[in-house]
């Protein structure tokens, strides 16, 4: 284990330690989205109602939102390696209990439990940008947000897949196997970090309001990455019912074009590089416009049938969120070297409350409208945005 590395150093963090780094962080938050496709399978076999089946996912959605709020911020006041392996052990923990599961309280607790300590992700991603040297952060964060942001995008599909073989309870006892493993390989290869602050918990908590408002490209930039995480998860929640009622896709099918569509993780190191070139601007102007073209796009190739074009737009509007989210995060962490982890945690915070609107507004829009109404409201968040960033973001200083 290397110990207590300088930050900001100018000797590169090894490619296997963020390669595992960038594993690590896709692992953990993979474990938000097994459930999202496989609701009807767990909901009566653990005796949840249909009425209720909605809180397979939304507790452990509901842990990371508690999780960004006040785990997070621990990775300004605790040595980080630690915290990283707290968190790692109680994402174990939690998939061995949602995978013994038998009713839906031991369920739910254990959702619960897992969607908490899964932020440890939201702990390494800070983490690493203490260890990389100036220059190379920006190729740092992209790496580490190209391996979560696959996690989102393969939970699906690998779910769907290995129920269809070995049931539901399998993928989470896979993924207990996982985090178990990856642990252990931080463990032993993980630098420690201790943090100068020397201010209390309740201190820090407080002061993330304070960092709110002194920073004026924190709160843009959380405002940009919330809406365009909105519009993903509306993406995300209305092209599967497409796909199926228009295409008659089974879930095998639609576990496929999610595949497909998780090819907009390789927009990742682009961003990195980008950033690390100041060019975060031009970098976040192309996000937005990916994002806008990619739903207008798509509204018009549902209409015309074509399926494979339909992929392509899922590769444009991931790859949007990829190029914006990287480009924001690396703008954010040069505000405040002391207040990393609290910055990362406003800026997620704002990003999963907000974004979690859009599965809402993307079954409501589609049960209302059809996709020419979802994929219309998907362009037009894009376009908004774009004005937005156009008329007051002309600069990426503080």
């Amino acid at each position: 284990m290397r110990s207590n590395t300088a930050e900001g150093d100018s000797t590169p963090l090894p490619p296997l330690l963020v390669a595992l780094m960038a594993f690590a962080c896709g692992a953990m938050v993979a474990n938000l989205y097994y459930a999202q496709t496989l609701i009807d399978t767990i909901g009566p076999q653990i005796g949840l109602s249909p009425g209720l089946a909605g809180m397979v996912t939304t507790l452990t959605q509901l842990g990371y939102g508690l999780g960004l709020a006040l785990l997070v911020p621990l990775g300004d006041l605790f040595e980080n390696r630690r915290l990283t392996l707290i968190a790692t052990a109680g994402t174990t923990l939690g998939a061995v209990g949602i995978a013994l599961s038998n009713g839906p309280a031991t369920f739910l607790i254990a959702s619960l439990i897992t969607g908490v300590c899964a932020t440890g992700a939201q702990v390494l991603i800070p983490l690493a940008t203490h260890l990389s040297s100036e220059e190379r952060q920006g190729r740092t964060i992209g790496l580490l947000m190209s391996g979560l942001l696959t996690g989102i995008m393969l939970a699906r599909p690998l779910a769907s897949f290995l129920t269809e073989v070995a049931g539901w309870r399998a993928i989470f006892w896979l993924s207990a196997a996982m985090m178990a493993l990856t642990g252990l390989a931080l463990a032993a290869k993980l630098p420690s970090r201790r943090p100068q602050a020397k201010i209390g918990y309740g201190a820090i908590v407080a002061s993330m309001g304070r960092l709110f408002m002194q920073h004026r490209q924190l709160r843009l930039r959380a405002f940009y990455q919330a809406v365009i995480f909105a519009a993903f998860n509306l993406f995300w929640t209305a092209a599967p019912l497409e796909l199926i009622h228009r295409f008659a896709f089974s879930q095998d099918d639609v576990a496929l074009f999610a595949l497909a569509g998780a090819g907009g993780a390789l927009a990742a190191p682009l961003a990195g590089w980008l950033g690390d070139r100041g060019l975060t601007w031009w970098s976040t102007l192309v996000a937005m416009v990916l994002l806008t073209a990619g739903f207008a796009a798509a509204g018009v190739v549902v209409t015309a049938g074509a399926v494979i074009a339909f992929a392509a737009t899922a590769v444009l509007i991931d790859a949007s969120v990829q190029l914006n989210q990287i480009s924001g995060q690396k703008i954010i962490f040069a505000l405040s070297r002391e207040a990393r982890s609290r910055v990362n945690a406003v800026y997620m915070t704002i990003m999963f409350v907000v974004g979690a609107s859009g599965s809402l507004i993307g079954s409501a829009s589609y049960h209302a409208g059809g996709w020419s109404l979802s994929a219309g409201i998907g362009a037009a968040m894009g376009a908004a945005i774009l004005m937005v960033f156009l008329v007051f973001d002309r600069r990426t200083s503080d």
